[in-house]
């Protein structure tokens, strides 16, 4: 089945990923959002179907009301499959490094020790969540250990600014292509879905100035920025994602100003700062 639609979440490889399914969270995820509501209602469970690899898995889906006991805006939705059921299973295949130490970890850790285990810093492996056109139906993508490693052979001492077309649009200039792989080119669409994602959550507005360009041609122009530059960090992340308008972009590659996570300001070389106007990710 082609994943070429919506993307739902992208997951950082944890225990339960690899045991009995993920959750996710609907804060921001618009595009799932929407589909959801026309899909299953608050405590309601589905069967669904996962593709993962050109494989199909049976699973469930259910929503969840944990606003009041955890003080949640929102409801949060799982993807549950049997202990030891075929997703499980071939996903433990795919990550087989992380499932080995997250083996190892529990092993060692105190009977009584519940608390979560994390990858290492560098070594995380990642799942791409997919929607289709069918609303029971969701493609998986993996991202692994040693794919990350060659990503980062891909686009180590690239300009980032070689990158962001790719991320930002279903283009490539010439220079880029030499060095597209399917590897990237699987990156790019998980990374500009996350992107399209953020767009349609700040209805098109750059996060600093709060200008909609284009809304008089009947278009939108939003371009997707990285906060610490992808050819580095390898951080396609939501958090790592700022939505800006053309100017404020280029203005950002031009000058490389330092961001400051806390309290969400650029401080430029000349001693200028500016803050974001609007955040509802960060």
């Amino acid at each position: 089945m082609e994943s070429s639609e919506n993307y739902v979440y992208k997951k950082t490889v944890d225990w339960s990923l690899l045991t009995d399914g993920v959750a996710i969270p609907l804060e921001n995820q618009v595009i799932f959002g929407r589909n959801m509501g026309r899909f299953l209602r608050r405590g309601e469970t589905r069967d669904i179907t996962l593709f993962l690899d050109g494989k199909s898995y049976p699973a469930k889906i259910n929503s969840l009301n944990l606003s009041e006991k955890h003080n949640r805006k929102t409801d949060i939705l799982q993807i549950r499959y049997a202990p030891g059921g075929e997703p499980a299973n071939a996903l433990r295949v795919i990550f087989e490094k992380s499932y080995d130490f997250f083996v190892a970890k529990r092993a060692a850790r105190d009977p009584g020790d519940r608390s979560m285990i994390r990858l290492p810093e560098g070594q995380e492996e990642y799942l791409a969540i997919y929607t289709t056109e069918y609303e029971d139906t969701y493609v998986l993508e993996a991202i692994t250990r040693d794919a990350m490693i060659e990503l980062y052979n891909i686009v180590k001492d690239k300009p980032e600014v070689l990158l962001e077309p790719g991320f930002n649009y279903d283009v490539k200039n010439e220079t880029a292509v030499l060095f597209e792989t399917p590897l990237l080119t699987k990156v790019r669409k998980i990374n500009r879905k996350i992107g399209d994602n953020l767009k349609l959550l700040y209805e098109y507005r750059c996060q600093i100035c709060g200008n909609l360009i284009g809304e008089e041609y009947s278009t939108h122009v939003a371009q997707a920025h990285h906060i610490d530059y992808f050819v580095t960090s390898l951080n396609n992340d939501a958090t790592n994602q700022l939505i800006l308008c053309p100017n404020h972009h280029g203005i950002i590659h031009n000058t490389n100003p330092t961001f400051d996570r806390k309290r969400k300001i650029y401080r430029y070389p000349n001693g200028f700062s500016e803050g974001l106007k609007l955040n509802m990710h960060l």
